[in-house]
């Protein structure tokens, strides 16, 4: 049987015009995410060894290449060795050879390599490279020329001989080509490669001489940088290590990070902490790219000691640029401990005792640590009994280093918390669970944890499938060790659960870290059931510089759009459940036993255009494509098939992108906005609710009546109605804009950047419920008003 009698229906079209048995363009037009992973292992070669433009063939050839940067090809021996071929064939013509997809392929033939008839091939494809000194793409030139059975190939000539990039290679000229082709599977592909293969980091750690090198390296690199710092050796900016050494450095920090090496956290904090600054009073550094490297580690396999060591590392540094870029990596780093939940709880007690508290005796005065109703830990003072508001000046003169140990201390364990609740929360599509001896070590009763997790529902699984709620974490007798414990989701919940728990939350004071009792949940409407996109936030017109700047902070991959060629509309995405290399931790010596929720893989897409034709920059929200990973690559699915828990979070990201960057949340832009959007922005502005309003209606419903201003104050659809005693005033629960009685008369009122911490919310993370209270307790006393531009919209 020859290999073409295997394709699939769809891969049998796309080859008769491919190979031009078809002239002509196929219609209906070939659907690519058909194509199986053995169909493109045999397109593939056919796709590389086709010519020219403007024909049939051609834009096949670009139908398959498209697939195989997405997707995961499978090679036959036969189809492995086309390629090779076909490489070869296109070497007159083209005068360069893609031998990233040459080493790629031998780690995607799971029938075997036919290495006797790959060899002649691969001397010819390496021969020509090294002539044409074409060395772009060294670990793939090692790998084809270990099929060739050359064993004097030489990449990294001019790194000096202490180099430690000379030295992985030295290493890696020891491997097999499979081990080889790990190398350049985990460095920066071709244009026309494949994604990294899944597995490609779990093989390469099971290396053990690799896994040696790794800790070497590092090492090498902190002593290094413990010289410079020393004076031993010359300190140039940038210039501790050369970019190929970054590069080695890069690879192993990721090793490491994947194996979760014990040794791993203290070298990592030494390194940052001597790379992030100069020996001088310079703001330049040894090596920034150095420091991005490892930050880009950490965004691959985070855990919580790298997210710590950077963020001291941040500190640290005195170059305001590094701080911003860290601060970015830092933020997307961190929603990926949810998927690793092995590690993404764990954190050092640092000291602190039951309840997270700590006190240090420094003379006749007591130094308090201790986390306060919102959960942010703060360093008080007292003497005796008695608080002491601030720093006694006794302390500061005869405990300078102390002071500043503690108030050092205060940010460190403030960054494990915040780095520990954005894991949890973006856990929740993913729907992670822990056992419950570790859930209790890790979380419960950990010291720093503990204040956190007191503020949270948790579901225990005490029987299979029989979960039972509970806040914080009271003693459960009779639990299992390895009982499953996650977090309570209302998506998963009877109306009256969350109506019990929102009553609970707010008559006991809870505020909680995340919105979860009062957290947003997002049905199937009727018209998104049988539709294969969603269009429920189409339509919007959004401020697009907060818009992108919110994307990136929620973890959305996004090109930016702008008022150039291809800057007129693109995807922003987020994949959502386990990530490709994120969630695994390779079998190293602290896995803790932690499982997450089977399941594939999802991404939710949201289209959005640029406006080019406004003053401001703006953007126009389109749909919201679903797609699901199978192991292949990315295939769209429809709204019907998405999990109900991951469409809710997906689309509550939307939501909040839509809420915070609408112009219809803006006071003002109807007095500076474009005439052709006013409709727009009167129709949202005072419109139907999102799911988030709702929510917030919810939240005001328990709130209102502990305001001294509640007998002003009632709820009306919509709007939170206030009577003030010079009218009454319609404050819109989605965009928190005001109209006024009689004749729904707009009033601009600009809010204050500053919260009311007076204020109870059962959450953290909304500052529009917060501005609807401070408007609603501001009109409530409408004659106490002071502010002349307000006074007088009022009085008309």
């Amino acid at each position: 049987m020859t290999a073409s009698l295997t394709l699939s229906p769809e891969a049998h079209r796309v080859l008769l015009h491919l190979t031009g048995q078809d002239p002509a363009y196929p219609d209906p037009w070939p659907d690519g995410s058909r194509l199986t992973a053995r169909d493109l292992g045999h397109l593939l070669p056919l796709a590389y060894r086709t010519p020219g433009k403007g024909s049939a063939a051609f834009s096949m050839r670009c139908l398959v290449e498209d697939e195989v940067r997405q997707r995961q090809p499978e090679f036959t021996p036969e189809s492995c060795l086309a390629l090779y071929e076909a490489l070869v064939a296109g070497l007159e013509r083209r005068k360069w050879a893609d031998l990233c997809l040459a080493a790629g392929a031998l780690l995607r033939c799971p029938d075997g390599v036919p290495a006797a008839e790959l060899a002649g091939p691969a001397r010819v494809l390496t021969e020509f490279m090294i002539a044409a000194q074409r060395l772009e793409a060294p670990w793939a030139l090692l790998a084809v020329a270990a099929v060739a059975g050359m064993g004097e190939v030489t990449i990294l000539a001019d790194e000096p001989p202490a180099s430690l990039a000379a030295a992985e290679r030295d290493l890696v000229m020891s491997f097999d080509p499979a081990g080889r082709a790990l190398l350049s599977e985990t460095g920066p592909g071709s244009y026309g490669s494949p994604p990294e293969s899944p597995d490609a980091w779990e093989r390469l750690a099971e290396l053990p001489s690799y896994l040696d090198f790794a800790r070497t390296a590092l090492e090498s690199a902190t002593e290094r940088l413990a010289a410079i710092h020393a004076g031993e050796l010359p300190y140039h900016a940038d210039k501790a290590f050369t970019r190929a050494e970054v590069a080695t450095l890069g690879r192993v920090t990721r090793l490491a990070l994947l194996r979760d090496e014990p040794w791993l956290p203290d070298l990592l904090g030494r390194l940052l902490s001597l790379v992030a600054v100069a020996p001088t009073q310079a703001k330049t550094s040894p090596s920034q790219a150095l420091l991005f490297e490892i930050a880009r580690a950490a965004e691959r396999f985070p855990t919580p000691e790298v997210i710590t060591a950077l963020r001291a590392a941040r500190a640290a540094t005195r170059h305001a640029g590094v701080i911003k870029q860290l601060d970015r990596m830092i933020k997307r780093a961190e929603p990926g401990l949810a998927d690793r939940v092995e590690v993404a709880l764990r954190m050092p007690s640092l000291g602190f005792g039951p309840g997270g508290r700590m006190e240090v005796a420094l003379g006749t005065h007591q130094a308090v640590i201790a986390p306060g109703e919102s959960g942010e830990f703060a360093l008080t003072w007292r003497q005796g009994e008695r608080p002491v508001k601030s720093l006694p000046a006794a302390v500061r003169k005869e405990h300078p280093d102390e002071v500043k140990r503690l108030r050092e201390l205060v940010k460190q364990v403030n960054r494990q918390v915040s780095t520990m609740t954005r894991a949890l929360e973006a856990g929740f599509a993913a729907e992670s669970t822990l056992p419950y001896a570790t859930w209790l070590a890790q979380v419960a009763r950990h010291p720093v944890a503990e204040p956190v997790a007191a503020r949270l529902i948790w579901e225990i699984e005490h029987a299979p499938g029989e979960w039972r709620a509970t806040l914080g974490a009271p003693e459960e007798p009779g639990v299992p060790e390895d009982a499953q414990v996650r977090l309570w989701h209302p998506a998963r919940a009877t109306t009256d659960e969350v109506f019990r728990w929102r009553e609970r939350i707010t008559d006991e004071r809870v505020r909680q870290p995340f919105k979860q009792a009062f957290r947003e949940v997002y049905l199937l409407t009727p018209a998104e059931e049988g539709a294969t996109r969603s269009e429920r936030f189409a339509g919007h017109v959004v401020d697009y510089r907060r818009l992108y700047a919110l994307l990136k902070t929620r973890s959305w991959q996004t090109p930016m759009l702008g008022p150039w060629d291809g800057g007129d509309e693109g995807e922003a995405t987020r994949e959502l459940g386990t990530r490709a290399g994120g969630g695994a931790v390779a079998p190293g010596p602290q896995t803790c036993g932690a499982r997450r929720a089977a399941g594939d893989r999802w991404r939710v897409a949201l289209h959005h255009e640029y406006l080019h034709d406004e003053p401001g920059e703006y953007a126009l929200t389109g749909r919201i494509r679903f797609d699901r990973h199978d192991g292949g690559g990315w295939r769209e699915a429809p709204p019907a098939e998405v999990p109900p828990l991951v469409f809710s979070e997906a689309m509550r990201d939307v939501d909040l992108f839509v809420a915070v960057t609408s112009i219809a949340t803006d006071p003002e832009w109807a007095d500076r906005g474009q005439g052709r959007h006013l409709d727009y922005w009167r129709e949202t502005s005072f419109g139907s609710l999102a799911a988030s309003g709702e929510v917030r209606r919810d939240a005001l419903a328990r709130i209102l009546p502990r305001l001294a201003v509640a007998d002003r104050c009632t709820l009306d659809g919509r709007f939170l109605v206030v009577r003030g005693d010079l009218r009454t005033y319609k404050i819109h629960l989605g965009s928190g804009n005001v109209l006024m009685d009689p004749g729904d008369v707009y009033l601009c009122v600009v809010p204050e950047r500053k919260t009311d911490a007076r204020l109870f919310l059962p959450f953290e993370d909304d500052s529009r419920l917060a501005l609807i209270l401070s408007k609603a307790l501001l009109l409530a006393r409408d004659t106490e008003i002071t502010d002349e531009s307000i006074l007088g919209q009022i009085k008309g």
